[in-house]
């Protein structure tokens, strides 16, 4: 593994016509120790802290199987309609002091309403006047026209997972597409957007459907990866499906990283089934991870983030202090 990492770090790129089944049974501390070689040639020890906002609760009309916010669940959720700019502005301004790289607003559904998109815009907008952190956007399926007026209004990146692999994907939505997906996240890459794109796992899908995610992702450049394991959520379809082991997760982080060297890969929903919320994943190729007192991500905090982070050696400053 340390040989195939070498062979990447000089230029080599794994593609979907390569047999990557090694990956599979390997010996896992030589893929982690090959990950990690590949993620500091790359990455460097920066670690990208993103923090988000749930802008609006909810009476989703999508039934994503793994999502408390489908109105065709049963999930015990608070739901609200858009939070008010002066709240998300507080907020933003409130991680930036805690030193996070980025920000986003998430909103629940497939895309935005009129009115909604208006504040949205208006928060960027304020957003952009009052903090130096980036700012990040995830509402769905947008128009070109909106991709191009939220990049105007200061915004640097925009999520959109496809969640797993195409063959995967109708076993967990059939309310929109995976080529939606893709489509949506063409459109964003053509307007100029550092595009966030990973996906879950744990959802009943084969290590090859993770493959075939990995692999789909370098083929579109995608350069932040999030990666979630499933946290299963009562009223949820997926709710008595069980949670991974810990090596099954550092397993997959390293293969996605050395199938995307030079992408953030990054921890999001499912780190408390690691020992320590993941340190060890950020040895296993993981360079980036959402961070803050979040449903899915809950039992680290940005402060526990930083100290464990420090304590591993790595660099936490945010870009826009290191430029002050």
């Amino acid at each position: 593994m340390l040989t195939l990492a070498k062979e990447i770090m000089e230029g080599r790129r794994l593609t979907r016509k390569d047999n990557l089944s090694f990956f599979l049974d390997c010996d896992l501390q030589e893929l982690c120790n090959g990950a990690d070689w590949i993620r500091r040639h790359f990455c460097g020890d920066k670690v990208d802290l993103c923090t988000i906002i749930n802008g609006k609760s909810g009476k989703c009309g999508e039934n994503c199987k793994y999502c408390a916010q489908s109105a065709h669940h049963k999930a015990e959720i608070t739901e609200y309609d858009y939070l008010s700019v002066d709240d998300i502005v507080k907020t933003a301004l409130d991680n930036e002091l805690q030193g996070v790289d980025r920000f986003a607003i998430v909103t629940a559904g497939r895309g935005l309403s009129e009115q909604d998109f208006a504040i949205t815009v208006k928060a960027y907008k304020e957003m952009k006047k009052k903090c130096k952190l980036s700012l990040c956007a995830s509402h769905g399926f947008l128009t070109r026209v909106q991709f191009h007026e939220l990049r105007e209004a200061g915004v640097e990146s925009y999520h959109e997972n496809i969640e797993t692999s195409k063959r995967f994907f109708p076993y967990i939505c059939t309310t929109h597409t995976y080529e939606q997906k893709i489509k949506s996240i063409k459109m964003a890459k053509a307007e100029g957007f550092c595009v966030c794109s990973g996906g879950i796992i744990g959802m009943g899908e084969t290590w090859e459907d993770r493959l075939d995610m990995a692999v789909s992702l370098a083929e579109l450049e995608i350069e932040s990866i999030p990666i979630n394991a499933l946290m299963p959520i009562k009223g949820t379809p997926l709710e008595n499906r069980g949670t991974l082991l810990e090596e099954d997760i550092l397993r997959t982080i390293a293969f996605f990283r050395y199938i995307n060297p030079t992408a953030n890969i990054r921890l999001a929903a499912g780190r408390r089934l690691m020992e320590n919320n993941g340190e060890q994943a950020f040895r296993s190729g993981a360079s980036a991870t959402i961070t803050g007192n979040m449903l899915t991500t809950s039992g680290s905090t940005i402060e526990s983030d930083k100290k464990m982070l420090q304590e591993m050696g790595r660099d936490i400053v945010p870009e826009y202090l290191v430029n002050q």
